[in-house]
């Protein structure tokens, strides 16, 4: 890429790293999650999990309709990032759930979405999304495969957007880039990589801790970032020849980091392979979203004018807020171990 080009881009690379800084010290707040089991005509297993923020539960209130009862009292049990009650419940009038509304009071009052699975008699488990604006669920008789493919795609499209770390990791991916040519095969093996280890360890032939994973992911952003100023530098690079090469490499952890993900969401066993396309699927929509903000936001500043020693001095900082970040990541997540 040109000088003033680059420059553009480490501006915006400010702009990006300080947003993401904060992110750092905070912890991802997981969608709720609800599991509703049929055993028989007019009983379920009910398993509740409500996230925790700081160690607080959320203040979320699940209710049942009117005719409702618990045959057994919730068993609460405290994780280290959630609480999770199950209980058993009964219908009083021995009808079943299905075309009857559980609410989920409080919920409107935060910014958390409640995945809610629901299998019945005979198998088939169906998949809904609840957000804090319709703060209900009206249980469907019938799973719908239409309804699992929006709610995966959701998932994945804002996996990534507030996936903070593979965020700032294809952004290092486009300082490293020397044109756009570059960029499409770096930008693509990466997305190759991912969609293959995502898969893999969704059907469980590879299986890999997740702490591990996520540090790991932190100190890749962090080794790009020192092949950016090493670049800078005019020192010879592995990663400026092949930076597909490069990307394709730790786009296999990544795409652990995007199973990890995936499991906390409970994928119905009849409809994996839909659940798991869709969730690629909109993983890579977020993706492309993200690089074409930077691009839009480059075409934009192309009306600037400004020395060549300001965008120098631009590039430089970006990197270094960048690997900061990403060390500190990989401190904190190291810790967590």
């Amino acid at each position: 890429m040109n000088g003033r080009l680059r420059g553009l881009l480490s501006l915006l690379g400010i702009i990006v790293a300080i947003a993401f800084a904060p992110a750092a010290v905070a912890h991802e707040i997981r969608p709720a999650y609800l599991q509703i089991d049929q055993n028989a005509a007019a009983r379920y297993t009910v398993t509740w999990r409500t996230p925790t923020l700081s160690g607080t539960r959320l203040p979320i209130v699940l209710r049942f309709p009117e005719g409702v009862r618990n045959v057994t009292p919730p068993a609460v049990r405290d994780l280290p990032d959630s609480v999770v009650e199950t209980r058993l419940i009964e219908t009083t009038n021995g009808t079943a759930l299905a075309g009857q509304r559980i609410e989920f009071i409080g919920l409107q009052a935060t910014i958390t979405d409640v995945l809610v699975r629901v299998r019945l008699l005979d198998g088939s488990v169906s998949m809904t999304m609840v957000r804090p604006s319709r703060p209900w669920i009206d249980v469907a008789a019938r799973p719908d495969s239409l309804e699992v493919a929006r709610t995966f795609t959701q998932q994945g499209v804002e996996h990534i957007l507030f996936g903070y770390d593979h965020l700032l990791f294809v952004l290092a991916l486009i300082f490293i880039a020397r044109d756009w040519k570059a960029l499409l095969w770096t930008v693509t093996a990466f997305t190759a990589a991912h969609s293959i280890t995502l898969t893999l360890a969704t059907l469980g032939i590879v299986h890999v801790p997740g702490p591990p994973v996520e540090a790991t992911i932190a100190f890749s952003i962090l080794l790009l970032a020192c092949e950016i100023i090493r670049m800078q530098r005019g020192k010879a690079s592995l990663t400026a020849r092949r930076p597909w090469l490069v990307a394709f490499a730790f786009g296999l952890l990544h795409g652990l980091g995007f199973a990890g993900a995936l499991a906390d969401l409970a994928l119905p066993q009849s409809d994996i392979p839909l659940a798991l396309l869709f969730f690629n699927v909109g993983v890579e929509i977020g993706q492309l979203a993200f690089i074409a903000a930077v691009i839009a936001v480059v075409w934009l500043a192309r009306l600037l004018r400004y020395p060549p020693s300001v965008g120098r001095r631009a590039f430089a900082t970006a990197t270094y807020l960048i690997g900061t970040t990403a060390a500190f990541w990989f401190v904190e997540r190291l810790s967590a171990f």
